[in-house]
C-alpha cells in the first residue's frame, strides 16, 4: 500500500456558499453538522441542515453573515469528516477569514459545540439591526494572465490604501487584494483602481455583499465585544499544526490557549489576515504533498495557485505549470467539491 499524502487543509470563508453550493450536505454525516443544528436551534435560528436543503437559493437568506458563516463551516467539517487516512495524513491547518474559526475547530483547538458558537456568534452580529454591518469590503486582482504577481497592480492597490482614509487592506488573498473601509472609502477605491473585466462579465474592483470590513481597525467594537462574550470558550492547544493570519504555527501541546484566545478574539478581527503569509508557512514549514480546500465551493484555488507559483513551489512557474500538474498524476491541490479530485482523499 502507498504512503498516504501529506496534505495541508485550507478551510474557505464564508464567500464560498453560493447558488451552486446548495444541497452541499445532502448524504453528509458529520458530529460537527449536528453541532452547529443545536447552537443554532438553542439561538432561534434555523438550523444549517434546514438552510442547505432549501428548495430554491435565496441570496437575501443565503449570503447573509448570519447564516452563511455557519454552513460554509458546518459543510466545511463535514467534508473533512470523509478524508481517509489511508490516502491522506492531515499535517497541518489554516483557514481563510472565518475559516480561521473552522480551522480552530477541526484542530481540536475547539471542542466542537463551541466552534459552532463562535463562528454562530461573530456571524450573527452582522445581521441587520443594533449592530449589523460595519463598512464593507471589495475585491481587487493582483495578478496577470499566466497567474503571476502584477507588480503595477500591486503598486496601484497600495497607493490607494495610502491615500484614502478609512481604507485597508482586509484580506491579501495572494492573486486578489480584498481591502476594507467606510462606504466613503469603498466608494472612493472604486474610482481610483483602474476597472479590470473577469471572467462571467464580472468587473473589479468588486464589492462583496453584505460583508462587514472585518480584518480592519473598523471591528474594534466588534472584537471588544467578542472578548467578553466568547473569552470562556474551551480554548485549547491544538492537536494539530494551526497557522494563523500572520503565518505564526501554533503547535499541538506548546501552544498557549489564552494566546490563542487573545488573537482570535482580538488582531483576527482588526488586523489584516494575510493568506500569502498563512500559505507560505503551510508550504513550507510543514512539507505538505498537497492542498486540500473543503467545500463549499472551491473558490480558493486560485489564491492557491497563485502563491504556489510565487514561492516557485514544486518547481510552478505560471498558470500552464499548474494546469499541467493538475491534469497529471500528482496534483498539487485537492477541491473535495471536485468529484475527480475528491476520490484521491475521501473514504470509499
Amino acid at each position: 500500500m502507498s504512503r498516504p499524502l501529506r496534505a495541508l487543509v485550507l478551510c474557505p470563508g464564508r464567500g464560498s456558499y453560493q447558488r451552486e453550493q446548495l444541497h452541499s450536505l445532502a448524504g453528509l454525516s458529520s458530529p460537527a453538522v449536528a453541532a452547529f443544528d443545536a447552537v443554532r436551534a438553542a439561538a432561534g435560528q434555523p438550523g444549517v441542515t434546514e438552510l442547505d436543503a432549501a428548495e430554491r437559493f435565496s441570496p437575501r437568506l443565503h449570503v447573509a453573515g448570519e447564516h452563511a458563516s455557519a454552513l460554509t463551516a458546518a459543510i466545511s467539517l463535514a467534508d473533512l469528516d470523509q478524508l481517509d487516512p489511508d490516502k491522506v495524513q492531515v499535517v497541518g491547518v489554516c483557514g481563510n477569514s472565518m475559516g480561521w474559526y473552522t480551522a480552530l475547530g477541526y484542530a481540536g483547538a475547539l471542542p466542537l459545540a463551541d466552534c459552532a458558537r463562535l463562528v454562530d456568534t461573530m456571524g450573527a452580529w452582522q445581521a441587520a439591526g443594533e449592530h449589523g454591518v460595519v463598512g464593507g469590503q471589495l475585491v481587487y486582482p493582483l495578478t496577470d494572465a499566466r497567474w503571476r504577481l502584477d507588480p503595477a497592480l500591486l503598486v496601484a492597490v497600495q497607493a490607494a490604501v495610502a491615500a484614502i482614509p478609512d481604507l485597508y487592506w482586509s484580506i491579501r488573498l495572494g492573486s486578489q487584494a480584498v481591502l476594507g473601509g467606510t462606504e466613503d472609502a469603498l466608494a472612493a477605491a472604486r474610482e481610483r483602481l483602474p476597472t479590470q473585466q473577469g471572467g462571467g462579465g464580472l468587473e473589479f474592483p468588486l464589492r462583496l455583499p453584505l460583508h462587514s470590513a472585518f480584518h480592519t481597525p473598523l471591528m474594534a467594537p466588534t472584537a471588544a465585544r467578542a472578548a467578553r462574550e466568547l473569552g470562556e470558550l474551551g480554548w485549547r492547544a491544538p492537536a494539530l499544526p494551526l497557522i494563523d493570519g500572520t503565518g505564526r504555527t501554533w503547535r499541538p501541546r506548546w501552544a498557549d490557549p489564552s494566546a490563542l484566545r487573545d488573537y482570535t478574539l482580538g488582531a483576527q478581527v482588526t488586523e489584516t489576515f494575510d493568506l500569502w503569509a498563512t500559505l507560505k508557512a503551510g508550504l513550507g514549514e510543514l512539507g505538505p504533498a498537497v492542498v486540500i480546500l473543503p467545500g463549499p465551493g472551491s473558490n480558493l484555488g486560485g489564491a492557491v495557485a497563485q502563491v504556489m507559483i510565487d514561492t516557485g513551489w514544486q518547481g510552478l512557474r505560471d498558470k500552464d505549470d499548474f494546469i499541467d500538474r493538475q491534469r497529471g498524476e500528482r496534483p498539487v491541490l485537492l477541491s473535495l467539491r471536485w468529484p475527480d479530485q475528491r476520490k484521491r482523499a475521501v473514504r470509499g
